[in-house]
């Protein structure tokens, strides 16, 4: 009988910055300056200096906000 290996496909919850980068099209940059100000929220799995920083997928697809068309025009007058 072979043994048959499953894998499921479950989405990330924490991504790099560089993986977020190229998911949304804000630069690594952005990225940071966001978790700077406190509009992303960012996590270390421990307290070094130099240890990776992750991010929620649902935080920083709370970013995006809807553009709703009347302020869009009304930036075009």
């Amino acid at each position: 009988m072979a043994n048959k290996t499953t894998t499921s496909t479950v989405a990330p919850e924490y991504e790099s910055l560089q993986d977020a980068a190229a998911r949304t099209g804000f630069s690594i940059f952005t990225l940071r300056d966001k978790i700077n100000t406190g509009e992303l929220p960012a996590y270390r799995m421990t307290n070094k200096p130099r240890s990776r920083v992750r991010v929620r997928v649902a935080d920083v697809d709370a970013l995006f906000v809807p553009v709703i068309p009347t302020e869009v025009y009304a930036h075009r007058t």
